[in-house]
């Protein structure tokens, strides 16, 4: 089980997808340099089975290219534009400047001392396999967090031993909020972080009692997607492990204020005992 770190993680949510385009290695280089602690990225699987970072299975809303990526080979999904659709909130447009989709052994090898929570969109072809395979190759299990919104997905990835920490599934999470808080202890464990939206339909997750109950059960708690520094300081004041946000601008100074020592660790915390 993980014990909760002493200093909260802000997360990079898809880099820093408010200046550069997201999920790309400028975008990652750049949260870095703004002050973020750990990225946040997504994960699909190219046909000749690569695995990539990015949010949407095709290349559609970055680049103009409606081509799935699980059914274009590597070398395809490279040559897409990732920059063509998109400009930073200063008004800067980014087309033609050879902005790509990059795998994730990129992402390892260029940043070898960052922790980064994935989150596994793609089923089929299912990509568990491959994903955990080069999690070791890389000997990356330490500082890799496994998420996934399916819970099929951190099923297979827990039943394959997987060394580092997961996420727990939404249905983890459901059960974790309605089940009383003395019969917590007998839940069987699944899952090592509680990442969860500030908010869901009106109805506001950040609550001191939900960060209590999941700090009973020795899970970390993470928010996302947070980019008002005044909420951020309210759940981090509640005992939030983690803040995943957009704008790392934004949100860094708070770190630096509550955190003046805080630097770039190279894994996610142990497991206790």
């Amino acid at each position: 089980m993980p014990a909760c770190p002493t200093t909260p993680l802000l997360y990079a949510h898809r880099g820093a997808p408010l200046e550069e385009p997201e999920n790309t290695l400028p975008s990652f280089r750049r949260a870095l340099a703004l002050g973020a602690g750990a990225l946040e990225t997504d994960l699909h699987m190219t046909s000749d089975g690569h695995i990539v970072t990015s949010h949407d299975p095709d290349g559609a809303r970055l680049a103009g290219v409606g081509e799935e990526i699980r059914r274009s080979t590597l070398a395809e999904v490279q040559r897409w534009d990732i920059g063509k659709n998109f400009a930073a909130r200063s008004g800067e447009r980014f087309a033609g400047r050879s902005y790509r989709v990059p795998t994730l052994e990129e992402l390892l090898v260029e940043l070898p001392g960052v922790p980064i929570n994935v989150d596994v969109k793609q089923r089929d072809p299912p990509m568990v396999e491959p994903l955990l395979r080069l999690l070791r190759r890389l000997n990356a299990e330490e500082r890799v967090l496994v998420a996934s919104f399916h819970g099929g997905t951190l099923a297979e990835v827990r039943r394959r031993g997987y060394p580092g920490l997961t996420s727990l599934g939404q249905r983890d999470v459901l059960r974790l909020l309605l089940t009383p808080a003395p019969l917590l202890r007998l839940l069987p464990r699944h899952g090592d972080a509680a990442q969860v939206p500030a908010s869901l339909r009106g109805i506001s997750l950040g609550r001191r009692w939900l960060i209590e109950r999941c700090h009973a059960a020795n899970l970390r708690v993470d928010y996302w997607t947070v980019d008002d520094p005044t909420e951020a300081r309210r759940l981090l004041a509640l005992g939030a492990d983690g803040i995943m946000t957009d704008d790392v601008a934004a949100i860094a100074p708070l770190f630096q204020e509550l955190f003046p020592r805080q630097e770039i660790t190279p894994s996610f915390p142990p497991r206790a005992g």
